[in-house]
């Protein structure tokens, strides 16, 4: 295990800090700074909020991760950090963040993919993936099936959804039903006393001639709400809890169904299933069944590993340096639309220089920083991390 890539992964990319350190495929620390109690009251995130609550929570969350996984910066291999996709002003503070760290303690940067390291997270339960692995992706702004024959190269898109997220979809529900913010936690608890055939609310996109894999959640949303409306206009009680059962029903049945499809067609053994809705209890458990009966093998992480964490993106950080995967830029920049394709943003290698020259070590297009300054670097590295 010594040998094994030390990493401290930094993610951004919504509302939650996440720091994680990882030692190969081990946890060692996993701390999250949340300000979803911020956003609450908007009843969605708030990108400004979001930014000022990671530049308040960066430090304190960094070092809270390095104590509890009892290592010192020093000690790190590399340093890797969600570089998107995402909100462009929460990325930009774990970029600078990590980039400031990675400089300061003269470590490799690793800027990746916040879907890839979605689907890495599990083998920090589970063990190393299999190749190749289809994965299967929702959360409040993604809803994607994924074959990864390398994690850390080879991301094939095989669908996603055409509007709403199946996350999004829980949260606009839950305000329709006043339930609060974030809305996928209480409708999953009211769920479990309902009657998830009360109502038959559509299945989107799984008609013969509709895309195999692609999703659509936003007639089943404008269907839900309609529903209530009209049960409301008629001044009859809204069955809240049979509601959301149905709803909950419609969506993990769509999802289930078009991910062992995914499987079947591809030859694939196993499934795994991350981000944020794979905390959802019934989406587990349908996710289980029909695995069973089909002979694929189901890989989910403990609901705290789904959600937006460091330790994911520690653990694809680490999968880059165990597979000596180039390290990003130093003017790596936050990338909201960043395409899953990319596990990672890589260093363009740079050219020939004269070492009388500026030295151009991790600044590949001219904004090198000459060696006059090498002494503040070495003096700041003392100060930041004696």
């Amino acid at each position: 295990m010594a040998d094994e890539p030390l990493v401290l992964g930094i993610e951004t990319s919504c509302d939650e800090t996440g720091v994680g350190v990882v030692r190969g495929t081990t946890l060692l620390a996993d701390a999250v700074a949340s300000s979803v109690d911020e956003h609450a009251r908007f009843g969605g995130v708030v990108p400004e909020v979001a930014s000022r609550a990671h530049l308040e929570a960066m430090v304190p969350t960094i070092e809270r991760a390095l104590k509890q996984a009892g290592v010192s910066a020093r000690d790190l291999d590399g340093i890797a950090v969600t570089a998107g996709p995402g909100l462009a002003g929460a990325l930009l503070v774990g970029v600078s963040a990590a980039k400031a760290y990675a400089y300061a303690l003269g470590k490799p940067l690793y800027g990746v993919n916040h879907l890839a390291s979605h689907i890495c997270v599990d083998q920090l339960e589970h063990g190393p993936l299999p190749e190749p692995t289809m994965a299967l992706l929702v959360s409040g702004g993604h809803s994607s099936l994924l074959l990864a024959p390398d994690i850390t190269s080879d991301v094939r898109p095989l669908g996603a959804t055409i509007d709403d997220a199946a996350g999004e979809a829980f949260d606009k529900i839950a305000r329709v039903l006043q339930l609060g913010f974030p809305g996928g936690p209480v409708i999953d608890r009211l769920a479990r006393e309902g009657d998830p055939k009360a109502i038959a609310f559509p299945r989107g996109l799984t008609g013969p001639r509709d895309p195999a894999y692609d999703f659509s959640f936003s007639g089943l949303k404008t269907a839900v709400a309609r529903w209530i409306e009209a049960k409301r206009s008629a001044g009859e009680e809204v069955p809240v809890r049979d509601v959301a059962a149905s709803f909950q029903e419609a969506v993990v049945d769509v999802l289930t169904r078009k991910a062992i499809r995914a499987c079947k067609d591809e030859g694939v053994d196993h499934l795994m299933i991350g981000g944020g809705v794979a905390a959802n209890s019934r989406l587990r458990s349908l996710a289980q069944e029909r695995c069973d009966d089909a002979g694929i093998i189901l890989r989910v992480p403990r609901p705290g590993l789904c959600t937006d964490n460091g330790a994911m993106v520690a653990a694809l950080g680490a999968e880059m340096v165990k597979r000596n995967r180039a390290a990003s830029d130093w003017d790596l920049s936050a990338d909201s639309s960043l395409p899953v394709t990319d596990p990672h943003v890589p260093g363009v290698q740079a050219p020939e220089h004269d070492p009388d020259q500026e030295h151009a070590h991790g600044h590949a297009h001219g904004h090198g920083h000459s060696h006059d300054h090498d002494h503040v670097h070495e003096l700041s590295k003392d100060n930041l991390y004696s």
